[in-house]
């Protein structure tokens, strides 16, 4: 593997743990030449998925993508990049489960909400403005009101 750092084709592996869902391995790497750490991913090789947008127009899936959504998303958040990238290769997971070779970008946006909103409610309303594209403060202040909701709900039964 070549470092980002220096470009020096030799590394070795530091740690090895693969993903809650199997799908990956995560490797730390440690290069041989000016001890720069780095982290790769090891996955098999998917078939293409094609992603169908809003306006149908279609491009393969990307799980950067979904990452580069998230870490806008969580920018200034408490919401470590490892927690990102776990979020962004389950709903990777979730989508090439449903086993078609096209699905539309609702389906994928809903997926990473459904992940996001268990972690940080901030990073999910910020998510959520621009994947539903709040077209007024009543449309954004409805959505807030869901999550209210749902924490209240959450806290009195945990009170129970």
């Amino acid at each position: 593997m070549i470092c980002p750092h220096c470009h020096h084709n030799g590394s070795r592996v530091v740690d090895s743990r693969p993903s809650e869902d199997g799908t990956f391995i995560r490797r730390r790497r440690e290069c041989m030449n000016c001890g720069f750490r780095f982290t790769t991913f090891e996955r098999y090789e998917e078939t293409p998925l094609l992603v169908i947008k809003k306006d149908g127009t279609r491009q393969e899936f990307s799980r950067q993508k979904v990452l580069n959504g998230l870490v806008r998303s969580a920018e200034k958040r408490p919401v470590s990049m490892e927690k990102l990238t776990d979020i962004a290769s389950n709903v990777e997971s979730r989508v090439r489960r449903l086993g078609e070779n096209e699905v539309s970008s609702q389906v994928i946006g809903e997926f990473v909400m459904n992940e996001l909103q268990e972690v940080d409610q901030i990073a999910y309303i910020r998510f959520a403005s621009v994947y539903r594209q709040f077209k007024d403060v009543d449309t954004f202040m409805n959505e807030l009101k869901s999550v209210m909701d749902k924490q209240h709900h959450q806290t009195e039964n945990n009170d129970d």
